[in-house]
């Protein structure tokens, strides 16, 4: 079961704006990037690429994915509305497992603030 469609980046557009114009934040296993374009009470939009470098066979790119799917799931309601996410899978990610992907999911939602709660110390 994947994300719900108001969930969902919907095509290579609203890839390419968030590529172009979000932040990036890096992990271990994956690279978040955040945009903040769209208006704060919408549900946050979210996708997913997991590129032919991190491994040759689509079975292995698809379990990945279905893993993120997962973790966005269960972390979805701590996430603020009004963000953009995109998240890229590196290819050491082979050997993760589903809570490795939830706890940097979640490591990676604090750093870009689109966590309920969560605000860095900014110094001027």
């Amino acid at each position: 079961m994947g994300l719900a469609r108001a969930n969902r980046l919907k095509g290579w557009r609203d890839f390419q704006a968030v590529y172009e114009r979000g932040d990036r934040h890096h992990g271990r296993y994956l690279t978040l990037r955040c945009f903040q374009g769209i208006p704060p009470d919408a549900p946050p939009q979210m996708g997913i690429a997991v590129g032919k470098r991190v491994s040759k066979k689509a079975v292995v790119r698809n379990q990945i994915k279905r893993y993120l799917r997962l973790a966005l799931r269960h972390l979805l309601p701590q996430i603020k509305g009004g963000y953009q996410l995109v998240i890229n899978v590196k290819p050491g990610a082979i050997s993760c497992e589903y809570e490795h992907f939830l706890r940097e999911l979640e490591q990676l939602l604090i750093r870009t603030e689109a966590w309920h709660g969560y605000k860095r110390n900014r110094i001027l």
